[in-house]
Order: structure tokens, then C-alpha cells, then sequence
């Protein structure tokens, strides 16, 4: 067991609804262990610029069903070299802090592994917390649940004005180096094709889907990852019309939405359970590792594995889209 004093809590990169759930859980636990805790906030900038205080067990009161974070979050060029992390070490120094909670993904683990390896002294755990769901280690990231259950109830009332209006829409989903947004919503409102960074799919398996499939329905949906090979969903749609000159067909980008809302009932868990396994992981000595839940069990995932991205979805996925998109 190790005697972790005062913890630092704090917030990076983009928000991802369920944070402030992951951030309620991480402080009454510690509080609950007599462990200080103080909020850093915005991220990395807030720890170089000392922009630190204290958090209670009131500080946690009615945020567990907000989006967003109330330590707000940013991104921070500073913290990229060596003398903005030095600088960031010399803040939380003085305000006692001896270990840190990170909430976030990929860019968040890849900046604590940095500091990590060059103050050791500071014990550090990260609760996954991003839309993409792109992070191994853990089945499922907070705020995803949430992200895709937005898309779906998006794209549901796309597709009754879809039929309506005999349209072909493109609709774009977040989701730059990963499609895991656009394959599950794909599948769950019966998209007809969908396009994602890991399959390298071009504009002609797209066209043969399109013609492969019945003439006799009246919309079409195609999802579409903003980080797919074929250009954005408005280079795809200008495509489909030069080609398909009878579709009509529109484009939509649901953007920033998909990071707003109140978190889902999984969201809020899963915030919980990782909120209180990061504090607990502190207590036990732990340190430069990713808490996650996979198949229910708890993992602890180091940094360097962590931040891998999936490099495949899964083929049973890709064999249930080509069947039901008839």
C-alpha cells in the first residue's frame, strides 16, 4: 500500500459526456480514504499556469447527470516540451499534489506518460474517457455510449425525411482515425453502407453496394467517419451525384452534438466503477496505467499499450452490414 497524500485531479482534450460522473467518483473515493484531492483545471495549461484548487465532496453534488466537465478542458502546446511539463511539475509541487487522476484519450495518456517518465514521483492513473472509443484496454470509453445513442436518435429523424423526400443522405459522424461511431450506428439504423477508416473502402465498392441493392427503396442512409480515406462526407456526396444524377442526395454533418447530452445509465456507470478503481489503483501502489473494464473485469493497462488504436473492426460487423443493407 502506498501513502498517496493529496491527488490531482484534472480534465484533457475534448470533453465526452460522463466525465463529470468519473469526476464525482474520484473524489468522494478519495475523500472517503482521507486523501486530499484538487481540481487542476483545463487540463495541462491549468497545471503549468497553477490554476488549482480544492475540491470537496460538495464540489461532486448534482453533476453526475451533466455533459461536459466542470474542470473544463483544453489542449496545450506548452505541455509538449520539457520545460512546460517542468513547469507543470513545479505547480503541482507546491500545491502538495503527489499523484494524478487523468481524465481522457489518446493525447491525454500520451502527455502523462511523458511527465510520468520524467518525475517518477508523481503516481499516475488515467480513466479512459473519449467518444472514439479507440483506446485498447478497455471495451467500452466513457462518453461513448452516450455519443452513439445521440447519432442514432439523429439519424432516425434523417431517415423519416429521408423517406418522405425519396433522398440519399450522407450523414458524417466523428470519429478521425477511428469508425467505431459510424459502424455500431451504422448498424442500428440500418444504414445501407458505411465507410470507415480501417476498411480503406473506395468510391467503387461504395457504387456496387448502391446497385446491389433493392430499387425499390425509397431513402437511403450511408454513414460516413470524418477521418475516411474518400474525402469528407461533402467530396463523397458530390461524387454519388455526378454518378447517380436520379438520387437526391443531401449531406449531413452532426458534429459537435455527438459530444453533448446528458450521459446514458452505462456511461454514468462505467464513470463510477473506473473512478473509484483509479483512486483505489493509487492506494495499492500503482502507477502509469489506463483503468478499463473488459468483459466486466477490471483492467489496469500501461500507457505505451494504451494508446494503440483498434487496427481492425470486427469482421462479424462488416458480415452483418453486407447482409442487412439489402
Amino acid at each position: 500500500m502506498t501513502q498517496i497524500k493529496k491527488i490531482g485531479l484534472f480534465t484533457s482534450g475534448s470533453d465526452a459526456p460522463g466525465m463529470n460522473a468519473a469526476i464525482r467518483a474520484v473524489i468522494r473515493t478519495a475523500v472517503f480514504n482521507n486523501i486530499e484531492i484538487a481540481g487542476i483545471l483545463r487540463g495541462f495549461e491549468g497545471m503549468i499556469n497553477g490554476d488549482i484548487e480544492p475540491l470537496t465532496t460538495k464540489s461532486a453534488s448534482n453533476i453526475i447527470s451533466r455533459g461536459g466537465t466542470i474542470l473544463k478542458a483544453s489542449r496545450s502546446e506548452a505541455f509538449k516540451t520539457v520545460e512546460g511539463r517542468t513547469k507543470a511539475y513545479e505547480e503541482i509541487k507546491k500545491h502538495g499534489i503527489d499523484a494524478l487522476v487523468a481524465l481522457g484519450g489518446n493525447g491525454t495518456i500520451k502527455g502523462v506518460k511523458d511527465f510520468g517518465d520524467e518525475h517518477p514521483d508523481i503516481k499516475i492513473i488515467v480513466v479512459p474517457c473519449t467518444i472514439d472509443n479507440d483506446l485498447r484496454g478497455t471495451d467500452f470509453t466513457i462518453g461513448y455510449d452516450t455519443a452513439i445513442n445521440t447519432v442514432i436518435e439523429a439519424v432516425d429523424k434523417i431517415r423519416e425525411t429521408a423517406e418522405s423526400h425519396d433522398r440519399l443522405f450522407i450523414v458524417e459522424v466523428m470519429g478521425a482515425d477511428s469508425g467505431m461511431i459510424a459502424l455500431r450506428t451504422g448498424i442500428a439504423v440500418g444504414a445501407e453502407a458505411i465507410m470507415v477508416p480501417e476498411t480503406k473502402s473506395d468510391l467503387n465498392a461504395l457504387y456496387e453496394r448502391l446497385e446491389r441493392g433493392r430499387k425499390d427503396k425509397t431513402s437511403k442512409i450511408i454513414m460516413v467517419a470524418e477521418g475516411h480515406e474518400p474525402g469528407s462526407a461533402f467530396q463523397i456526396g458530390e461524387a454519388i451525384k455526378e454518378r447517380y444524377p436520379n438520387y437526391d442526395t443531401r449531406v449531413s454533418i452532426l458534429g459537435h452534438i455527438q459530444r453533448g447530452g446528458k450521459p446514458t445509465c452505462m456511461d454514468r456507470v462505467t464513470a463510477s466503477l473506473l473512478g473509484v478503481a483509479a483512486v483505489e489503483a493509487l492506494i495499492k501502489g500503482r502507477s502509469g496505467v489506463m483503468v478499463g473494464l473488459i468483459h466486466n473485469d477490471l483492467t489496469y493497462t500501461p500507457f505505451d499499450q494504451a494508446t494503440k488504436h483498434h487496427l481492425d473492426v470486427n469482421a462479424e460487423f462488416k458480415r452483418i452490414v453486407e447482409m442487412l443493407s439489402l
